[in-house]
């Protein structure tokens, strides 16, 4: 594909977590996943920002008028965690990891870090709010493909993990929420999917370089922002696998076209707003979704789309087509598991002759819901608003990124109404002077090959596995053994002996130095 006749325009943002403690109190940064000591419950309501406006995406959120309840453990969270308690002084630790990585970034520390608060609803946080601060801006590296900006750099607190979702309740475990997060945000800068890859991996090495960043799945999440000419910007949010950043990119900009060209295929259209009640067509059907809904005295509705009909099936990514860009939006909206529309029936237990008695009631192209009658109708009016933007193309979206590259809607774009300041904590000079820089990883690498006679790949290894000051320290003091061995050692002897006898192999520092030493004396 042509990007740049498609005008692709790309940006991204890395959140790393930050080995310590807490960045409001001295918690420990451990995850756990054992039964919880405590359990707490919250209702969330949105608070308006500096601007004077509630927040857009705060507001949905609120609407759903969810209960959220928090699990926590006595020995590794806190009054700070339950929102009980006002901060403590921030993790400086953490504030020196970060202000490494903006300097390796090139970036312009700010004089002074000011605590805000950003409006966070969605349960994520017990406080209705996450903390985030300025450290540093206008930052820059460069890619293959060119100079790639850094707008801002921040320290914040990372959220509550998502333990269980439901309809009208989500469970957390707190043993997350206030783990210290390093936050680069690039520029609009990225031309292509695989310079969005390459930015990506910079940032990470140059965060990994700090010695400070926590290794392992979910320590570090890429945000992507993609758009096209004539489309929107979209945040697709909770990429984990670097990997997998240029196909969500790609998949993202096929999306966008798609819908511009649904857009001018559509032409103008006028939406019947009117929920049409047609339980009574479906009371006896052998629907599955159909009985469950009669069962709890729910209530089947519909929407009249004629202009729809054909378009419900048009595919926008793989495996994801109009109908399920709609049914996203009954889902995050009512709670609802899905709709039902005129292009995939009859099928999921709605017979023929169901269809077309539906057909006789609503024309040709509809949709439907089978439910709660309060979810149905908050459902079904989101979908009727998503139906209004198939005029205007692609509206502005975060989108949660899912594991085969596609995304799928999670709530409206947020806005600056979103920020307030944060009262209870202390702003934070920064004193730049007696900050010592590390090395960078690939500068090690290089190194490592020069002074060692390391491959590539040995010397890459030694980095990724946090060998690499060991190594360095032990290839000094057993001069008789060869520094390519030690390092293959370090690196393949607990995996092969593991595999050869079936059994995690774990080598302390302690005992790899037992080992060289006694083959260095020989």
């Amino acid at each position: 594909m042509d990007w740049e006749k498609i005008g692709l325009t790309c940006g991204i943002e890395i959140h790393q977590q930050i080995e310590g403690h807490k960045l409001f109190c001295n918690c420990p940064t451990i995850i756990r996943e054992d039964a919880a000591d405590f359990s707490v419950m919250r209702k969330l309501r949105a608070t308006i920002g500096e601007t004077g406006e509630v927040d857009v995406a705060a507001a949905a959120e609120m609407a759903k008028s969810k209960t959220y309840e928090y699990q926590g453990y006595t020995d590794t969270t806190c009054l700070v965690e339950l929102d009980e308690e006002p901060p403590h002084l921030m993790n400086q630790d953490a504030l020196f990891a970060g202000v490494q990585t903006a300097m390796l970034l090139n970036a312009k520390l700010v004089d002074e870090v000011q605590v805000m608060r950003k409006t966070v609803v969605d349960g994520s946080n017990t406080s209705g709010f996450q903390r985030t601060a300025l450290i540093a801006r206008n930052g820059s590296f460069q890619t293959s493909q060119g100079t790639i900006t850094i707008p801002t750099i921040s320290i914040e607190e990372d959220s509550c993990k998502i333990v269980e979702r439901g309809t009208s309740k989500d469970v957390y475990n707190l043993s997350r929420l206030g783990i210290p997060l390093i936050e680069i945000g690039t520029g609009p800068d990225i031309k292509t999917p695989q310079q969005a890859k390459e930015a990506a991996a910079h940032i990470g090495m140059v965060l990994r370089s700090t010695g400070k960043a926590k290794r392992g799945l979910g320590t570090i999440r890429q945000d992507v922002n993609v758009s096209i000419a004539g489309g929107n910007r979209i945040e697709i949010k909770g990429a984990q696998d670097l990997k997998l950043i240029p196909t969500l990119v790609e998949y993202e900009a096929k999306r966008q076209m798609e819908l511009l060209r649904v857009r001018k295929e559509l032409g103008s259209f006028d939406v019947d707003e009117t929920l049409y009640d047609v339980t009574h067509v479906l009371e006896k059907s052998e629907s599955k979704v159909v009985q469950s809904c009669l069962e709890k005295k729910g209530k089947v509705k519909a929407l009249k789309l004629p202009f729809l009909k054909g378009f419900f099936g048009r595919e926008v990514q793989p495996g994801r087509r109009i109908g399920t860009e709609l049914s996203d939006y009954a889902k995050v909206a009512g709670g609802v598991k899905g709709l039902f529309h005129s292009d995939e029936l009859p099928k999921y237990g709605i017979t023929q002759e169901e269809f077309d008695a539906l057909k006789e009631h609503l024309g040709d192209g509809f949709c439907l819901i089978a439910d709660e009658e309060w979810r149905v109708d908050t459902a079904l009016k989101a979908v009727l608003e998503r139906v209004k933007m198939l005029g205007r193309g692609v509206p502005k979206e975060v989108r949660k990124a899912n594991d085969d590259g596609t995304t799928s809607y999670m709530r409206p774009m947020p806005g600056a109404a979103r920020l307030y300041p944060e009262t209870d904590a202390l702003p934070v000079r920064i004193d730049p002077s007696h900050i010592i820089l590390p090395e960078l990883i690939t500068q090690r690498i290089e190194r490592f090959k020069e002074e060692y006679g390391l491959s590539e790949d040995l010397a890459r290894d030694l980095c990724r596995h946090n060998y690499a000051d060991l190594f360095e320290s032990f290839a000094k003091r057993f001069t008789s053994v060869k520094t390519a061995f030690m390092a293959e050692s370090m690196i393949s002897l607990p995996k092969t002996i593991g595999k050869k006898h079936n059994l995690e192999i774990t080598v302390s520092d302690e005992q790899w130095e037992l080992i060289f030493d006694a083959l260095n004396k020989g």
